[in-house]
């Protein structure tokens, strides 16, 4: 007995090595992201955020050839404190403080015994000065980064310091009406929630009627049309980008939500039909038969039974399309421009021309991921039940 669960212990060692890789694969990166948009621009331009438990920059210089004079927090030297800012602000290079430490103190060499530091060492010491100075005090993590991405702040330092100087630009006006800023990331947010949330309702909607029709109602010709239609899950949208944008623009409906409404409820039927259909179809026929007999049309069978029961196929399709539309780049791209900017078009604004914005960047990620992610979790319970809709009738 024992040797048997021993083996079968054995046997699921590697399922089990595979599922936690697979769990790393997608959360390390996911992880890593968060802690870097939570990390001061200086910090993610000269280390990984896998450092950022780390000692500050320049610590381990410090305490080598300045704690044993100064102190492990620099201000055992009442004439030379170095948590004064007054006097750190003096030495804002490297070259001012190889040249006060070449000098001399009443006569003796001012490192004593202590051997000069190199270059790059005096450049992080006095990284390390200004940090415990507070000139340039550097926290672990800040939400800064959030902040100035939600109101598309690319100033010389953040949102709240250049407001609170008065030196922000003067497109912004230091106050809550900033996050509607075109360059934002709020007002992405916004333009992004306008297209997802009608665009994932509509397909839903249309077929949950188009799904019990194609599963209850007898009428000619309905396998045939259901044929079709799983056939055209396989049509690319890319074919059709080029004849629906003359359409719209025909119409007037180049730059509109509605446009972008129409094209997503389109391309997102076919599937969300097949799985409607699926799912109702293998619900028991006594049901609705009993429902009949007791007087219900059709209208009432599908209120009162169909989206109940329903559901986690409804969650499923909601997770899909959601998903799809709200990281759909090339249809909001070409149907709405960057006149009406998404989230997506948004991120690739952050960072300029020579790589400069890392900061902004990550925190605009991180918020692109986060309502798919609450989407997700919040339904994820009727998720495997649509997956497997139709799969098995017994």
């Amino acid at each position: 007995m024992n040797r048997d669960r021993i083996n079968k212990i054995l046997n699921q060692i590697p399922t089990h090595f595979i599922v936690i890789f697979m769990i790393l694969v997608w959360v390390l990166p996911t992880f890593g992201l968060l802690v870097t948009s939570l990390r001061p621009s200086q910090a993610i331009n000269t280390s990984g955020w896998w450092t950022v438990m780390s000692p500050p920059r320049g610590s381990a210089e410090f305490t080598q050839y300045c704690a044993e004079c100064h102190g492990a927090n620099g201000d055992a030297l009442p004439n030379a404190n170095l948590t004064n800012p007054e006097l750190v602000s003096q030495f804002p290079r490297s070259l001012q403080l190889l040249n006060a430490l070449n000098s001399e103190i009443d006569g003796q060499p001012h490192m004593q015994n202590i051997q000069i530091p190199e270059a790059q060492a005096a450049a992080d010491i006095a990284v390390y000065l200004r940090n415990i100075s507070g000139i340039d005090e550097q926290p672990r993590f800040t939400f800064s980064n959030y902040i100035d991405a939600l109101v598309g702040y690319r100033g010389t330092s953040t949102y709240q310091q250049d407001c609170a100087a008065g030196t922000a630009s003067l497109d912004l006006a230091c106050d809550a009406s900033d996050l509607l800023n075109p360059r934002g990331m709020g007002r992405a947010f916004l333009n992004s929630l306008l297209v997802t949330i009608p665009a994932t309702i509509l397909p839903i909607l249309f077929a949950a009627f188009a799904g019990y029709a194609f599963a209850w109602l007898d009428f000619k010709g309905r396998f045939l049309l259901f044929a079709i239609l799983v056939g055209l899950q396989v049509v690319p949208l890319q074919m059709t980008l080029v004849p629906i944008s003359r359409l719209y623009a025909q119409l007037g409906l180049n730059g509109t939500f509605l446009g972008v409404w129409l094209f997503h409820t389109g391309f997102g039927m076919p599937y969300a039909i097949y799985l409607m259909r699926n799912f109702l179809g293998s619900l028991p026929r006594d049901l609705f038969e009993s429902a009949y007999l007791d007087g219900a049309s059709h209208w009432t069978a599908f209120y009162k039974l169909v989206l109940p029961l329903a559901m986690p196929a409804i969650a499923s399709l909601g997770i899909f399309q959601f998903l799809w539309v709200w990281n759909d780049l090339l249809v909001a791209l070409v149907f709405l421009g960057g006149t009406t900017p998404v989230m997506t078009y948004q991120i690739s604004n952050m960072v300029t021309s020579l790589g400069a914005g890392w900061q902004l960047l990550t925190a605009s990620a991180f918020l692109s991921m986060l309502l798919p992610m609450i989407v997700f979790f919040a339904l994820q319970r009727y998720f495997v039940r649509g997956m497997l809709a139709g799969a098995v009738k017994g």
